[in-house]
């Protein structure tokens, strides 16, 4: 199961999101070289990527922001930028451009931190946006929860796009972070499950304040949890005061047909 976009059109232009996603490619070629050479790599790593050891014995904070930008190989690269550019842009509507860069770095801080906080002492270094974009995903969830997600399925041979509501993707996608981190030993190295936990969480609830004024659960109804999102004085998307404000023609309910100058 592996998202592949969202049919969720954001007011505005993503500056941020395109400006992060932009600063993890140039990152990434800046040390391509590296990844041949895994003495050269180890060494660029234990400068800049975040070793839980380092940071609970008082070192390397500055790694848990550096981190971030930091990825182990095109595939890990491709996937994070790819979950950045479907989610990023809705919630730099929503919280601005600036708000948005706060709320991303914060999330990725939160995760890096929830990884010092599962394995203390471990030496594996961690890198990766996938806390920072865990975040995104944990806010997404939260104000999008019906937005139409298309997921690409693979069974042996059989590939299949299949849309289906934010609140499915993203919480079976949280549930197996949850999951596989409960099963899998921290200390060792791999995917850093606890992270995505911790950044996903951290999204979610500095999402709670701006859900909450824009009317909580009422957002909900307003909009229905999926696009279109008019403001509350707009009224519900496709219905009489929408048609007012927007000067399109008004869509007939269904079962009813309009009349035409046929009709007496």
């Amino acid at each position: 199961m592996f998202p592949i976009r969202d049919h969720n059109p954001s007011e505005g232009t993503p500056f941020v999101t395109w400006a992060l996603i932009a600063l993890n490619v140039v990152v990434f070629l800046g040390y391509v070289p590296r990844l041949g050479d895994p003495v050269l790599l180890m060494a660029f790593w234990q400068d800049w990527a975040l070793v839980p050891r380092e940071v609970t014995g008082g070192e390397g904070y500055g790694t848990i922001l550096t981190s971030m930008f930091l990825h182990g190989g095109w595939l890990h690269l491709g996937g994070n930028m790819l979950f950045l550019w479907i989610f990023g842009d809705n919630l730099e509507a929503e919280f601005g451009h600036l708000g948005f860069l706060a709320f991303y770095l914060f999330a990725g801080a939160a995760a890096g931190l929830a990884q010092v906080a599962s394995a203390p002492l471990s030496p594996v270094p961690m890198v990766g946006a996938s806390g920072a974009i865990a975040g995104v995903m944990g806010g997404y969830l939260l104000l999008f929860p019906k937005a139409r997600v298309d997921v690409l399925f693979i069974i042996v041979v059989i590939v299949r796009i299949i849309p289906l509501p934010a609140w499915i993707v993203l919480g079976a996608w949280f549930a197996i972070q949850v999951g596989s981190g409960a099963m899998t030993p921290t200390a060792g190295g791999g995917v850093a499950y606890w992270a995505h936990t911790g950044g996903f969480a951290a999204g979610l609830a500095m999402t709670v304040p701006l859900f909450l004024r824009r009317g909580g659960t009422a957002f909900w109804a307003r909009t229905d949890g999926h696009p279109p999102h008019p403001p509350a004085k707009e009224g519900r998307a496709g219905g009489p005061v929408a048609a007012r404000m927007t000067g399109l023609p008004r869509v007939p309910r269904r079962g009813r047909r309009p009349k035409g100058p046929w009709d007496r």
